[in-house]
């Protein structure tokens, strides 16, 4: 297979945009795929200032940051993935929305294209059964914030290749990553752990056992993580959170994966956490 020296991203939402910015910081052509040309504006700004936030932290100089914008090449046009060695969807997480998307890149696409799903928790190998591809098909689940954060989970589907795998693993280090090999099971290891922590947090405020802001006390102080669950889900998104509970509830049939109420009722309210503006928490814009 050819070494991969361009990538697009697909979908320029949080992820999106995080991943794009992070090959172009390590030397890679990037495309920056989104249906609205909105939301490629919102991510290439997103992009800009957290370029600037390492800029005025001093890990990046002004020069440094005007070339990595340069590598990136927004567009709402779905032809820009042609000329891609490797195409990496991160839109939302909805299967037929993932599927239908790799289907029109397949005759588009080089036959020697890798697909990558950024998938947080749906099957690897469902989604490469909807290409003539499925060899070529394989889960890079980073975790967010993208450019921060040292962890990619790699999902192996059914089908995918040895050299598919490799090839990733490959990229994974060149983005001063930490690639950890899973397998394919609803949620993965990171959410299928992360979640249900988090739904049970949920579970406690809807029981009325504690208020939000003392559930993220208990456990920051008590359990030294860095952020409350209830914190960590509205910056997640609680759609998503919703999206990954329903994965896993549908995936292993136990009810110990049933979404909190709680959860639904935001989520139907639109209340999506710090995107919105308002979730277990209120945010300024």
């Amino acid at each position: 297979m050819p070494m991969i020296r361009e990538v697009t991203v697909l979908g320029a939402g949080q992820m999106g945009s995080g991943i794009a910015q992070t090959f172009a910081q390590h030397g890679y052509m990037v495309g920056l795929y989104d249906i609205e040309s909105a939301a490629v504006t919102r991510g290439l700004a997103g992009i800009e200032e957290s370029l600037s936030r390492f800029v005025r932290k001093g890990s990046l100089s002004e020069e440094d940051k005007s070339q990595i914008l340069q590598r990136i090449h927004p567009s709402t046009d779905l032809n820009i993935a042609t000329r891609s060695q490797l195409v990496i969807e991160a839109v939302p997480e909805k299967i037929a929305l993932k599927t239908a998307i790799l289907k029109q890149l397949d005759d588009r696409c080089s036959q020697n294209t890798i697909f990558a799903t950024n998938t947080s928790s749906i099957s690897i190998t469902a989604i490469a059964s909807a290409t003539r591809r499925p060899e070529q098909v394989i889960g890079m689940h980073f975790m967010n914030p993208v450019p921060i954060m040292p962890l990619v989970e790699i999902i192996r589907g059914l089908a995918t290749s040895v050299d598919t795998f490799e090839q990733i693993q490959f990229v994974t280090q060149q983005l001063g990553k930490t690639g950890v090999e899973v397998q394919d099971a609803p949620g993965f290891v990171s959410n299928r752990i992360l979640m249900p922590m988090i739904n049970e947090a949920i579970y406690t405020v809807y029981e009325g056992v504690a208020a939000p802001e003392a559930v993220d006390q208990v456990m920051k102080l008590g359990m030294h993580h860095p952020m409350g669950p209830l914190t960590l889900a509205d910056f997640i998104g609680l759609d998503t959170c919703l999206a990954i509970m329903e994965t896993l509830h549908q995936g292993f049939g136990d009810s110990k994966y049933r979404p909190c109420p709680l959860l639904r009722k935001y989520v139907s309210a639109g209340w999506l956490g710090r995107k919105t503006g308002r979730g277990f928490f209120e945010y300024d814009e």
